[in-house]
């Protein structure tokens, strides 16, 4: 005769896979978000943009240019 012997006993090893499938899962999930969000925005571009315009008009050095192009780029 064949008795329930209870939950997990057929798959030893099946609580701990769920678990590794879930972090595995998460931290996937997060360096997909952080890789996303850490790209240059096209905001700078338009700030490069107006700051060329600016140097081709004359309203800027070309120092000026220089030094706001690398704080715009970071």
């Amino acid at each position: 005769m064949m008795w329930y012997r209870g939950y997990g006993q057929g798959w030893p090893w099946a609580g701990a896979l769920v678990m590794l499938a879930f972090w595995a899962g998460f931290f996937i999930l997060a360096g997909w978000i952080v890789r996303t969000y850490a790209r240059p925005h096209p905001h700078s571009e338009r700030g490069l943009d107006t700051l060329r315009r600016r140097l081709a008009s004359g309203e800027i050095t070309l120092e000026e240019f220089e030094r706001t192009r690398k704080v715009l780029q970071g």
